[in-house]
């Protein structure tokens, strides 16, 4: 299990509820700072995390995206 934090820049409203719609996003939130909502994600492996931040980025008025992965 791989898990992971997207930070997600996007000036639309309600993009954390259209975070939590994407596959593997466990929960999303709203967040004040430099970036405007964070994704939680669990997957089996890094290619989906890639899959996931590449869905993530397709979604109309995101800016760009980091992740940061969880270290065991």
């Amino acid at each position: 299990m791989v898990k992971g934090v997207i930070l997600v820049k996007s000036p639309k409203k309600l993009i954390a509820a259209k975070l939590n719609k994407i596959n593997f996003v466990s929960q999303s939130f709203p967040v004040k700072g430099q970036f405007d909502a964070v994704a939680i994600v669990e997957v089996q492996n890094l290619v989906q995390i890639k899959d996931v931040t590449t869905e993530i980025q397709k979604i109309n008025g995101v800016e760009r995206t980091e992740t940061m992965l969880e270290v065991q």
